[in-house]
């Protein structure tokens, strides 16, 4: 099916071009709308009690967070000055009632319930400001309304409050967006240039690149209409976009160019522009035209044999990876089911782009993707004369699979040591401090925690809510009376230990229900605040026998219930996700042993990058070198966030490494030779493309947002141990002691895998593959019995072409010889063997195919054609005999008519002897790395 979008895909390039433009025009226009549909938060349970508390304090209470909160201060005069008084209370006066639905001051109060409002100097003091709109984007257009209008006259002015949070976090991620795409750029292309050779070849992953962030933003803005999407989810659809789109664009190019060299050496065409060098201007054009002709099929088939091979590895691994991110749709936390999604169309986009865009643009370029050609890229150069057996990942392989025991146990105390830290992991929220130093938001945030009363005090919500709640009680403290049973559970609540006040803070009739705010002396995520929660969530209330509903909310509690609804999530996301992986693998792969090892694998590199985290974000050791303020913990979002994204990049590397070890296995059946050569032909591009690939994620490293330098460490820390640890040492070792028990398939599932298949199949037969004999025919010319024979090109041509349009007599053909047993592969004879006289190779050993250099791609050696199938034909009875007449004893057929003369040669020879009964029995291989099927006589 791939081979063929080949072949369509380049009899209507030009139209795929355009095809492609217009939905890249059409993507982008729509996409640039998403950054107005984006919601802030989304990092809690909807289903959680906390985030009921806060829906209602936002509905019925007030909220504890305020829209807007504006810092007002003074050198010289204090709050309790005339002057800053009038100009603060003059100034809110006048905010527009369309706008503006509550203002809280300090002069709001008196007496105690007003010192929380100014600030310990008295020099300072905030006004909190509710804006009207239900929805983010209706307040924020408020605030915008009233910003100018906040100023107070002779006092200095900075706005805080969950409204200019959210836009200055959206802002600051746009901008961290623009900063990496100009960081990367230019080392991006560069590194390029060096592994292509080419200018034109590494331009192309660029438009690539561009199309896939394009269109994952189009389809992130279709997801808003269906849910809720955080701002952030444009940092991974960036990130995953761009890092996908090269990767796969990598491996699509080079295999074009492996392909369409081969075919141009075969057919003699040089590359560049050969009619250049005709003298006559006609004979150039008529060259010219005579090469673009010979040269059409050739870059069809190579673009049809591209599509069949690395086409398809790029396939399946792009829905291994969805598959991966899949496992975000679980939780039910916006925030994470919207990366999931964003992050599923980023995926799909790149493939698209990779196996549509990219091959329409090697169907148009053909050779010329080799403009601008580098040195070491050229025929002539070194590189492209070296011996294969002589790459860096050839003798990494070799050397691994002599030595596996060492290599192991080296990697697995290097991936355990960088795990440890992980274990005294500690999670916290998302604040204010994930923005830059410099924000201004963020100061106003920390000025009032560390200059105001109460300011670091973050309380606990507690809501009562029933049917027996009084319809017309306020709780003003203007002598109103309080119900008895909720003043005796006010008591209650300030008599736990660490409480130091608890006070009626919110009343809605409508709803029945009543808010009382418990302020303690812990900080929000120290373990005596969570108890703190569990004891009241433990407590009861009851009217006239009656039960009321409690329901605690705030930042402690929020945390608590984000911890207990992922930790729910996780274990259906891990079976979800595995289950998954290993159908993919074992439809691709043939083995049920390979996709278990590979998610063991995979683990093993999440552990070591969240062990890095840990140790760099909590511990505070990259805090200098990546400009952030450590909080003590890391964010339990992102954590799962890097566990999807991490654990479908390795599995993208694990997909291109174990399907050329398992055509290396499928050709020689000799497991060392299969890891050795697949290191060898892929080692070098998986390493190109984690290079790539840790370009993009270091610049979002270096982003403003907190959050996005973690996940941008941890990914970055997990690539470089997928690539340089597990990929290139550990998996080899491994494979070399499971030996070939890692391709074991039970029989009652080898039925299932042939009709699952998913590996990767040559688009064209092997060079020198004969054809399968014809079926014999139905009734054959006794006596004469029927062989197969050659016949050589000449006579062929006779038979097909003889004078006078007539074919000739069939002619007796020459029997094919026995083909020589193939030698053994350098280094696997067994000991005692003489290399100048090899055995027969076992009956069940296919022979060994010869070596192909991994940089196949980066040479134009010719190589030979393929010479052409050999014809069968009929030996048939010779020129005039009939059937059932028998040859004379000379040999000449006897006459027409002639009596049968039976044994006229003398009586039949007995029948030779039948060879002896065998039966097949599991042998150790001699270098001990697994076992193969041998034969033994069988006496019975």
């Amino acid at each position: 099916m791939l081979s063929g979008l080949g072949r369509l895909i380049h009899r209507r390039r030009w139209a795929s071009l355009v095809l492609i433009l217009v939905m890249t025009g059409v993507a982008g226009a729509w996409g640039l709308g998403v950054f107005a549909k984006f919601k802030e938060g989304g990092f809690e349970d909807p289903d959680a009690s906390s985030t009921l508390v806060a829906k209602l304090g936002a509905t019925y209470f007030g909220s504890t967070n305020p829209d807007v909160l504006v810092l007002y201060s003074s050198d010289t005069m204090t709050v309790d000055d005339p002057r800053f008084e009038a100009s603060v209370v003059t100034t809110v006066a006048r905010l527009p009632k369309a706008q503006v639905e509550e203002i809280v001051s300090y002069w709001s109060f008196n007496g105690e319930a007003a010192h929380s409002f100014a600030s310990h100097d008295r020099h300072s003091t905030f006004v909190a400001v509710k804006l009207k709109g239900k929805e983010s984007a209706d307040k924020t257009e408020n605030y915008h309304l009233v910003k100018d209008r906040l100023a107070a006259p002779g006092l200095d002015v900075r706005y805080g409050g969950s409204v200019p949070l959210g836009e200055e976090f959206g802002k600051q991620v746009v901008s961290d967006i623009v900063r990496a795409e100009t960081i990367t750029a230019l080392p991006l292309f560069l590194l390029l240039m060096i592994l292509f050779g080419a200018v034109v070849a590494s331009f192309l992953p660029f438009a690539v690149a561009v199309f896939s962030t394009v269109g994952g933003l189009a389809v992130l803005h279709v997801v808003t209409y269906a849910a809720d999407v955080t701002s952030f989810a444009v940092e991974v659809v960036t990130m995953m976009g761009v890092g996908l789109a090269i990767d796969y664009s990598l491996f699509i190019i080079s295999r074009f160019r492996e392909e369409l060299q081969r075919g141009m050496a075969a057919q003699g065409l040089p590359a560049g522009k050969p009619w250049k060098r005709e003298r006559d201007k006609a004979a150039r054009k008529a060259a010219k035209k005579e090469y673009r002709t010979a040269l059409k099929p050739l870059r069809e088939a190579a673009l049809s044999a591209t599509m069949a091979t690395a086409g398809r590895t790029i396939m399946v691994s792009g829905i291994t990876v969805s598959a991966a991110l899949a496992g975000l749709l679980l939780f039910p936390q916006m925030f994470l089911r919207t990366i999931g999604l964003a992050g599923i169309a980023t995926v799909m986009v790149a493939v698209f782009g990779a196996t549509v865009l990219l091959p329409t643009l090697l169907a148009l370029l053909g050779p010329r993707v080799e403009g601008g050609q580098m040195p070491w890229r050229r025929p002539t150069s070194k590189r492209a004369r070296r011996n294969p057996e002589s790459g860096f990942w050839y003798r990494l392989g070799k050397s691994v699979m002599k030595h596996p025991l060492p290599y192991f146990a080296i990697v697995l105390v290097i991936l355990g040591v960088m795990f440890v830290p992980f274990l005294n992991v500690q999670f916290g929220s998302v604040d204010a401090r994930v923005l830059p130093k410099d924000s201004t938001t963020r100061a106003v945030v920390e000025t009032v925690k560390k200059d105001f009363p109460n300011g670091s005090a973050e309380p606990i919500d507690v809501v009562v809510s029933g049917d027996l709640i009084p319809r017309d009680w306020t709780p003003s403290g203007k002598g109103d009376p309080i119900p008895p049973y909720l003043e005796q559970f006010r008591k209650q609540l300030a008599a736990l230990p660490g409480v130091t006040e608890a006070q009626f803070t919110g009343y809605s009739g409508s709803y029945g229900g009543v808010r009382i705010s418990v302020t303690h002396k812990y900080e929000p995520m120290d373990q005596h605040a969570q108890d703190l929660v569990t004891k009241i969530r433990g407590m009861s209330l009851s009217k006239d026998g009656y039960p009321m509903h409690i329901d605690v909310g705030g930042s402690t509690a929020a945390q608590m219930d984000l911890m207990s609804s992922l930790m729910r999530s996780l274990p259906k996301m891990a079976l979800v996700v595995g289950v998954a992986t290993f159908v993919l693998l074992f439809m691709f792969f043939g083995s049920i042993v390979l996709p278990l090892k590979a998610i063991v694998m995979n683990v093993l590199s999440i552990g070591a990058s969240f062990g890095a985290i840990v140790w760099g974000f909590q511990y505070g050791h990259l805090a200098g070198v990546l400009d952030f303020t450590p909080t003590g913990g890391v964010e339990a979002t992102s954590m799962i966030l890097i566990l999807a994204v991490v654990f479908g990049l390795s599995m993208d590397y694990e997909v291109f490494l174990l399907s050329r070890i398992r055509e290396e296995w499928d050709l020689t059946h000799d497991n060392r030779v299969a890891v050795a050569s697949g290191m060898q032909h892929t080692g070098g591009i998986i390493t190109s493309a984690a290079l790539l690939f840790l370009l993009v994620i270091a610049a979002f490293s270096m982003a403003g947002i907190t959050v996005v330098k973690l996940i941008g460490v941890g990914m970055f820390v997990a690539v470089v141990v997928d690539a340089a640890l597990v990929r290139s040492l550990l998996v080899p070792a491994t494979m070399r002691f499971m030996g070939a028990a890692n391709w074991w398939l039970p029989g009652f599932l080898a039925g299932l895998h042939s009709r699952m298949d998913l590996r990767e199949r040559a688009a064209l037969a092997p060079v020198g593959a004969a054809a399968a004999p014809p079926r014999l025919p139905d009734e054959q010319p006794y006596p004469y019995a029927i062989n197969w024979a050659e016949t050589s090109p000449a006579s062929a041509a006779s038979q097909d072409g003889a004078p006078g349009g007539a074919p000739s007599g069939p002619r007796p053909g020459t029997v094919r010889p026995m083909p020589e047993p193939p030698r053994p592969r350098r280094g696997t004879e067994p000991s005692g063997a003489s290399p100048s006289r090899p055995g027969p190779p076992p009956a069940d050993v296919p022979p060994a195919r010869p070596r192909v250099d991994a940089n196949a791609a980066f040479q134009s050696a010719p190589q030979p054609s393929a010479p052409e199938a050999p014809g069968l034909v009929f030996r048939t009875a010779p020129d005039g005999a009939e059937p059932g007449g028998a040859p004379q004893s000379n040999g000449a057929p006897q006459p027409k008519g002639a009596p049968w003369t039976p044994w006229a040669d003398g009586p039949p020879q007995p029948a030779p002897r039948p060879a002896p009964r065998t039966r097949r029995v599991i042998v150790p291989n001699p270098d001990g790395s697994g076992w193969h099927w041998g034969e033994e006589p069988d006496d019975d």
